[in-house]
């Protein structure tokens, strides 16, 4: 049996399957987060990033297509444990003052994650010479950090009124 080689392209690979699988996840995460979340503003967002996630999926299975590799998830323990933790706020603090800041700090986590992902993806696709791959990440990375500071603006209201 021949080891394949691990090299930069075979991380990048394994790393695009895992934030394929993150954000599968995260389009099931997001509605539930939305319909349990107090503030119409922040169900709102968590709406809009739906929508956008599911953009952050097409343009995955672009990547794929341009690599010439299948789309298809790596089970990743990371976003299941973001994930649960927000399942867990939802479960806890449910009815209480505290639930929309537990479930604005859930979602802060999930975003810092994928934005680490996809930045480090950028960074290898533009050493591998994918440039057709490169703008993608991009683009996804900049929706990634505009819905990390609308969570923050929004994080302060919230917080604001949950400590009153």
């Amino acid at each position: 049996m021949v080891k394949q080689a691990k090299d930069l392209s075979v991380l990048f690979y394994e790393t695009l399957r895992d934030i394929y699988f993150a954000e599968k996840q995260i389009l099931r995460a997001l509605p539930k987060m939305a319909k349990t979340s107090q503030s119409d503003e922040l169900r709102q967002a968590f709406e809009t990033h739906r929508d956008q996630t599911e953009g952050h999926v097409e343009r995955l299975e672009k990547i794929f297509e341009i690599i010439d590799k299948p789309a298809r998830g790596k089970t990743c323990d990371a976003i299941n444990g973001i994930l649960d933790e927000g399942k867990e706020i939802m479960e806890d603090f449910a009815d209480t003052e505290a639930l929309d800041p537990g479930l604005l700090a859930a979602a802060q986590a999930v975003e810092h994650y994928e934005i680490s992902r996809y930045g480090t993806l950028k960074t290898w696709a533009a050493q591998l010479g994918l440039r057709d791959v490169v703008p993608l990440l991009e683009a996804t990375l900049a929706e990634e950090k505009k819905t990390d500071d609308l969570l923050s603006k929004l994080a302060q209201n919230v917080n604001r009124k949950a400590a009153a």
